[in-house]
């Protein structure tokens, strides 16, 4: 069964855009034929792999939508090469119409630990901000550090368990274990826990135990 393309829409900067594929145009007269070229070559992209998860039962609600100037596809081989339960997905590559180089990559779909992400390249319009980061729960000291390492290369370590990667995501590299301390019934071991965090960088499983232990 093949998808009903001319039914599908797309949202591009809070404006819905009407996708007939049938027709080969998009309707939005502020984008020159270039970039609606672009753009529609990109919400076929979209609509296709979400067709495709739909089919595997996979289709992910809520999916983290990156916009790069131009590093999208280095960045996603960067993440994956870091975490290990991850895949690329699909990548679409601007044509002759633009308007990005032919051949460079428009958008791309890729997992990590089994959350979709989908990664633009938009341009140098929008940058990340500290307001969004990616919170990731570790099990082990050993976790938490070879996260720490390999994605603040390059960027930016900062206090508290956060860090900034080359491409300015932020990222918090958090052990499970700070939650279920912070949480606990007496409020003199959970203030002792929060006063060492706040004095980290890189979270220490052994420190946060000894404040909780008061030792």
């Amino acid at each position: 069964m093949e998808p009903n393309w001319t039914a599908d829409r797309e949202i591009c900067n809070g404006a819905r855009i009407p996708i007939s594929l049938n027709a080969g145009s998009l309707s939005y007269p502020a984008w020159s034929t270039a970039q609606a070229e672009a753009y529609e070559k990109l919400a076929e992209a979209l609509a296709l792999n979400n067709y495709k998860a739909k089919e595997e039962n996979q289709m992910q609600k809520i999916t983290p939508f990156l916009w790069f100037d131009s590093k999208a596809e280095e960045a996603m081989n960067f993440y994956i090469s870091i975490f290990k339960n991850s895949k690329v997905g699909r990548v679409t590559r601007y044509g002759e119409g633009g308007p990005g180089p032919k051949g460079t990559v428009m958008s791309a779909t890729f997992q990590l630990e089994g959350q979709e992400f989908i990664a633009l390249n938009g341009g140098p319009q929008f940058t990340f901000t500290p307001a969004i980061s990616f919170f990731v729960n570790c099990e082990t000291q050993q976790e938490v550090d070879e996260l720490w390492e390999k994605l603040s290369e390059s960027g930016k370590k900062e206090r508290c368990g956060w860090l900034k990667d080359k491409y300015g995501l932020s990222w918090q590299i958090i052990p499970s274990a700070l939650g279920k301390m912070l949480g606990d019934k007496d409020p003199e071991k959970s203030k002792r826990v929060m006063q060492a965090m706040l004095q980290m960088d890189k979270i220490d499983i052994k420190r946060l135990q000894e404040a909780y232990e008061g030792k």
